[in-house]
Protein backbone atom coordinates (compact mmCIF):
# COMPACT_ATOMS: atom_id res chain seq x y z
CA UNK A 1 0.00 0.00 0.00
CA UNK A 2 1.20 3.47 -1.02
CA UNK A 3 -0.31 6.89 -0.18
CA UNK A 4 1.16 10.41 -0.38
CA UNK A 5 0.54 12.62 2.91
CA UNK A 6 0.48 16.12 1.96
CA UNK A 7 1.59 17.80 4.90
CA UNK A 8 1.91 16.97 9.03
CA UNK A 9 -1.81 16.39 9.68
CA UNK A 10 -2.08 14.06 7.27
CA UNK A 11 0.84 12.01 7.97
CA UNK A 12 -0.73 12.19 12.10
CA UNK A 13 -4.28 11.17 10.73
CA UNK A 14 -2.76 8.38 8.96
CA UNK A 15 -0.47 7.64 11.95
CA UNK A 16 -4.07 7.34 13.47
CA UNK A 17 -6.00 5.39 10.87
CA UNK A 18 -2.63 2.53 11.08
CA UNK A 19 -2.88 2.42 15.05
CA UNK A 20 -6.50 1.67 14.90
CA UNK A 21 -5.98 -0.64 12.07
CA UNK A 22 -3.14 -2.60 14.60
CA UNK A 23 -5.68 -3.04 16.91
CA UNK A 24 -3.64 -2.49 19.83
CA UNK A 25 -0.59 -4.99 19.14
CA UNK A 26 2.20 -6.04 16.83
CA UNK A 27 5.69 -4.95 15.67
CA UNK A 28 5.99 -2.37 13.10
CA UNK A 29 9.45 -1.23 11.67
CA UNK A 30 9.33 2.51 11.12
CA UNK A 31 12.66 3.20 8.15
CA UNK A 32 13.06 6.45 6.48
CA UNK A 33 15.97 9.61 6.79
CA UNK A 34 16.23 11.71 9.38
CA UNK A 35 13.15 13.79 9.57
CA UNK A 36 11.16 11.88 7.10
CA UNK A 37 8.46 11.78 9.87
CA UNK A 38 8.85 8.69 11.71
CA UNK A 39 7.83 10.26 15.37
CA UNK A 40 5.27 12.40 13.40
CA UNK A 41 3.07 8.95 12.30
CA UNK A 42 4.05 7.71 15.88
CA UNK A 43 2.26 10.31 17.65
CA UNK A 44 -0.64 9.35 15.25
CA UNK A 45 -0.58 5.74 16.25
CA UNK A 46 -0.34 6.75 19.96
CA UNK A 47 -4.02 9.44 19.26
CA UNK A 48 -5.68 6.43 17.92
CA UNK A 49 -5.33 4.77 21.34
CA UNK A 50 -6.52 8.30 23.28
CA UNK A 51 -2.88 9.51 23.87
CA UNK A 52 -2.11 13.40 23.14
CA UNK A 53 0.78 14.49 24.79
CA UNK A 54 3.66 14.82 22.96
CA UNK A 55 5.84 12.34 21.50
CA UNK A 56 9.35 12.92 21.13
CA UNK A 57 11.96 10.46 19.65
CA UNK A 58 14.06 8.04 22.38
CA UNK A 59 16.78 8.50 20.56
CA UNK A 60 18.99 8.84 23.96
CA UNK A 61 17.01 6.42 26.09
CA UNK A 62 16.07 3.83 23.21
CA UNK A 63 12.49 3.28 24.54
CA UNK A 64 9.93 4.91 25.44
CA UNK A 65 7.07 3.38 26.67
CA UNK A 66 3.58 4.39 27.32
CA UNK A 67 0.98 2.32 29.04
CA UNK A 68 -2.76 3.70 28.28
CA UNK A 69 -5.93 2.86 28.79
CA UNK A 70 -6.48 0.25 26.79
CA UNK A 71 -3.14 -0.60 25.23
CA UNK A 72 0.67 -0.74 25.81
CA UNK A 73 3.20 1.14 23.47
CA UNK A 74 6.30 0.80 22.90
CA UNK A 75 8.58 3.40 21.02
CA UNK A 76 11.94 2.04 19.80
CA UNK A 77 14.53 4.46 18.21
CA UNK A 78 17.58 2.73 18.12
CA UNK A 79 19.60 5.75 15.67
CA UNK A 80 22.55 5.56 18.42
CA UNK A 81 22.51 1.45 19.14
CA UNK A 82 25.99 0.45 18.30
CA UNK A 83 25.54 -3.11 18.47
CA UNK A 84 22.46 -5.41 18.23
CA UNK A 85 22.93 -6.77 21.67
CA UNK A 86 22.62 -3.92 23.71
CA UNK A 87 18.55 -4.39 23.42
CA UNK A 88 19.20 -7.87 24.91
CA UNK A 89 21.23 -5.90 27.67
CA UNK A 90 18.44 -3.21 27.99
CA UNK A 91 15.67 -6.37 28.50
CA UNK A 92 14.53 -5.25 25.27
CA UNK A 93 13.03 -8.98 24.79
CA UNK A 94 10.57 -7.94 27.77
CA UNK A 95 9.12 -5.09 25.87
CA UNK A 96 8.80 -6.57 22.40
CA UNK A 97 6.15 -9.07 23.71
CA UNK A 98 2.93 -10.37 21.71
CA UNK A 99 0.74 -8.51 24.28
CA UNK A 100 1.91 -4.76 23.25
CA UNK A 101 2.54 -2.43 20.36
CA UNK A 102 5.98 -1.75 19.09
CA UNK A 103 6.89 1.04 17.02
CA UNK A 104 10.56 0.58 15.98
CA UNK A 105 12.62 3.64 14.68
CA UNK A 106 15.77 2.63 12.53
CA UNK A 107 14.67 -1.13 13.05
CA UNK A 108 18.18 -1.86 10.95
CA UNK A 109 20.16 -1.11 13.92
CA UNK A 110 18.93 -3.93 15.45
CA UNK A 111 19.06 -6.62 12.60
CA UNK A 112 19.79 -9.96 13.32
CA UNK A 113 18.47 -9.32 16.78
CA UNK A 114 14.86 -7.69 16.18
CA UNK A 115 12.73 -10.59 14.18
CA UNK A 116 10.43 -10.26 11.43
CA UNK A 117 7.64 -7.15 11.92
CA UNK A 118 3.84 -7.13 11.39
CA UNK A 119 4.42 -4.34 8.83
CA UNK A 120 7.05 -2.34 7.37
CA UNK A 121 6.58 1.18 6.86
CA UNK A 122 9.04 3.42 4.75
CA UNK A 123 8.02 6.98 4.76
CA UNK A 124 10.15 9.61 2.37
CA UNK A 125 10.44 13.09 1.73
CA UNK A 126 8.55 14.37 -1.36
CA UNK A 127 8.53 18.14 -1.39
CA UNK A 128 6.54 19.42 1.74
CA UNK A 129 4.73 16.21 2.43
CA UNK A 130 5.49 12.34 2.12
CA UNK A 131 4.72 9.46 0.84
CA UNK A 132 4.48 6.10 2.78
CA UNK A 133 4.56 2.68 1.66
CA UNK A 134 3.19 -0.19 4.02
CA UNK A 135 4.26 -3.90 3.47
CA UNK A 136 3.08 -7.17 6.10
CA UNK A 137 5.32 -9.32 6.83
CA UNK A 138 3.06 -11.35 8.57
CA UNK A 139 -0.81 -12.80 8.50
CA UNK A 140 -1.51 -9.82 11.33
CA UNK A 141 0.21 -7.37 9.00
CA UNK A 142 -2.13 -8.73 6.39
CA UNK A 143 -4.93 -8.02 7.94
CA UNK A 144 -3.86 -4.69 9.20
CA UNK A 145 -3.05 -3.64 5.95
CA UNK A 146 -6.81 -5.04 4.65
CA UNK A 147 -8.31 -2.42 7.64
CA UNK A 148 -5.86 0.49 6.87
CA UNK A 149 -7.35 0.26 3.13
CA UNK A 150 -10.45 0.42 4.65
CA UNK A 151 -10.19 2.96 6.61
CA UNK A 152 -7.67 5.68 5.27
CA UNK A 153 -9.47 8.22 3.45
CA UNK A 154 -7.44 11.69 3.57
CA UNK A 155 -8.86 14.51 4.98
CA UNK A 156 -10.86 16.81 2.60
CA UNK A 157 -11.41 13.55 0.33
CA UNK A 158 -14.70 12.36 0.14
CA UNK A 159 -14.62 10.53 -3.18
CA UNK A 160 -12.19 7.92 -3.86
CA UNK A 161 -8.83 6.98 -2.56
CA UNK A 162 -7.16 8.29 -5.54
CA UNK A 163 -4.06 8.65 -3.36
CA UNK A 164 -3.95 4.93 -2.56
CA UNK A 165 -2.41 2.61 -4.80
Amino acid sequence: MQARLDNEQVQVAFGEALGKALQGHGRVHLEGELGAGKTTLTRGVLRAYGYHGAVKSPTYTLVEPYHLDTVRVHHFDLYRLADPEELEFMGARDLLDSECLCLIEWPNRGFGWLGTPDLHVHLTVSGTGRLVEVQASSDHGTQVLARLAKGWQPAGDTTDKENLT
